[in-house]
């Protein structure tokens, strides 16, 4: 036969493949053909046949995984190593090999739950990248104002826009009422997170009034008197280069004229230099750097000195004594060393304009500091109106008293006239002067309190009218903005 002859013949007799369940062969042309149901019930047990193998690769699997960490996770071993059968089982990680520590399908440095519990209630949490968790926020519902936002608004715009400052949050008070919120600008400039009422800053320096009221509580336990030397209270650290005739005194280091030097010790918080403890880090440090009274040198070691003392005199660690003395009386639910994660998932970035390139920022680093006490704390606009409320209040919150009526008197008081004049870039008039911490003014016959805060990338402001019980707390992510929270704060203070 030719090759044309086979090919012709194996064309013509092949025919189409045999059906399940049918004889072997081709399908004659008198075959009736297959109805929809015998096609639905082929196509069923063709599912359930991928699903019967899958189920027993599965099992394999599991089997085979594990008989080689099963003893890791707990799943087949008893507290003395062994798996069921009674037979030791060689520990292993998923890893590199003889790496150790845990096995399992995620081993990493640090074991726990894949998701955290859901609500009591039983109501379902929001899903992935649409909603955070609303039961570890703390929300607060803004508050407006028809009149402050006529004459708030476009100052703050102003502000935004001139200071080249990203975002502000700003709160007003009256009493023990706030009374208008304002939140405005990025957060995060690169995904254009806006600023809230519950945004995240550092609030840097404004902490030094809530260091000093703390010092000043312990004072009025009979731990020390304003003007004793300092240097009678330490035992393992001494201020050097002290005159006996001119000591260092309390009054000094609220005052910032103890004659201690500036200094901060700045670190990146993602290098792994962390700042020392503080008496490692003040040993060495307090050496004076002018005669005491002499003149105002701000000074960030005083204020670290104040913690110390805090310590000693409190017989606890400062943060702790901070959480439960100061922060907590006021209700500063979300003012912490550390930002919890909640307070985290809030943080402005901090931020520099670029320079002659306007509209244009640069995102720096978040630090520490060796001097950490000084003022690198984070918090929110909301927490700092509460501190400021309670002083202008005389020292005190919803009945909570945190200063006796004597101390605020004097904490409020100008210390020294001979260093009058305006404060730190301008604040506020020939009458401005250190109290105990608080800058101290009279304005229109009115005493007015304030405090600036300022690190890399962010700008904090506070001032209250005494006489009114008034007052606006400002938290930025602007650089050096001072001047500006100057004008707008004492817009808001003749506003309210």
């Amino acid at each position: 036969m030719s090759a044309m002859a086979r090919h012709a013949k194996r064309k013509t007799s092949k025919g189409p493949r045999p059906d399940a369940g049918s004889p072997a062969g081709p399908e004659t042309p008198h075959r009736r053909p297959r109805r929809p149901g015998a096609r639905l019930r082929r196509a069923a047990d063709i599912v359930l046949i991928v699903l019967a193998l899958g189920a027993i690769g599965l099992f394999v699997a599991t089997r085979i995984i594990g008989g080689r960490d099963g003893a890791a996770n707990g799943v087949a071993a008893g507290a003395n190593g062994k798996n069921g059968n009674g037979a030791g089982a060689a520990a292993s990680t998923v890893g590199p090999e003889n790496a150790a520590g845990p096995a399992g399908e995620f081993a990493d440095l640090e074991t726990g739950p894949d998701e955290f519990e859901g609500d009591p209630s039983g109501e379902p949490m929001a899903g992935p990248a649409i909603l955070s968790d609303p039961y570890a926020a703390r929300p607060f519902a803004p508050v407006d104002d028809a009149r402050l936002a006529a004459l708030l608004d476009p100052e703050i715009e102003r502000s935004l826009k001139v200071g080249r400052i990203p975002s502000m949050a700003v709160v007003c008070f009256s009493g023990d009422r706030i009374v208008w919120t304002r939140s405005a600008g990025l957060a995060n400039i690169r995904v254009k997170t806006p600023a809230a009422c519950d945004t995240v800053y550092l609030i840097s320096s404004t902490f030094k009034t809530m260091s000093a009221t703390a010092l000043l509580q312990l004072m009025e336990q009979g731990k020390f008197k304003l003007d004793d030397r300092v240097n009678d209270y330490l035992t393992d650290l001494k201020i050097e280069g002290e005159n006996d005739r001119y000591p260092v005194t309390f009054r000094n280091l609220l005052t910032h004229t103890s004659g201690l030097p500036t200094d901060f010790g700045r670190h990146a918080v993602w290098e792994d230099q962390s700042p020392p403890s503080l008496t490692d880090y003040l040993r060495g440090r307090l050496r004076l750097a002018r005669r005491p009274g002499t003149r105002v040198l701000y000074s960030n070691i005083a204020f670290t000195l104040v913690a110390h003392l805090i310590e000693k005199f409190s017989g606890l660690p400062f943060k702790e004594y901070m959480r439960k003395n100061i922060f907590a009386p006021v209700e500063m639910r979300d003012t912490a060393f550390e930002p919890r994660a909640d307070m985290a998932e809030r943080l402005a970035i901090p931020y520099m304009p670029v320079r002659r390139r306007g509209g244009i920022f640069r995102p720096v680093d978040w630090v520490k500091a060796d001097a950490w006490p000084a003022g690198v704390v984070y918090g929110t606009a909301i927490d700092q109106a509460h501190w400021l409320m309670a002083t202008v209040a005389g020292g005190v919150y919803k009945g909570r008293r945190l200063i006796s009526p004597i101390t605020f008197q004097e904490m409020t008081r100008r210390q020294f006239d001979r260093f009058a004049g305006p404060i730190n870039g301008g604040w506020l008039n020939e009458t401005s002067g250190y109290g105990l911490a608080w800058w101290v003014s009279i304005l229109n016959g009115e005493k007015i309190i304030a405090h600036s805060g300022s690190v890399n990338g962010y700008t904090a402001f506070l001032a209250g009218n005494l006489n009114k019980k008034t007052g606006v707390a400002i938290l930025t992510n602007g650089n050096k903005a001072h001047r500006w929270l100057y004008s707008l704060a004492l817009k808001a203070l003749e506003a309210l």
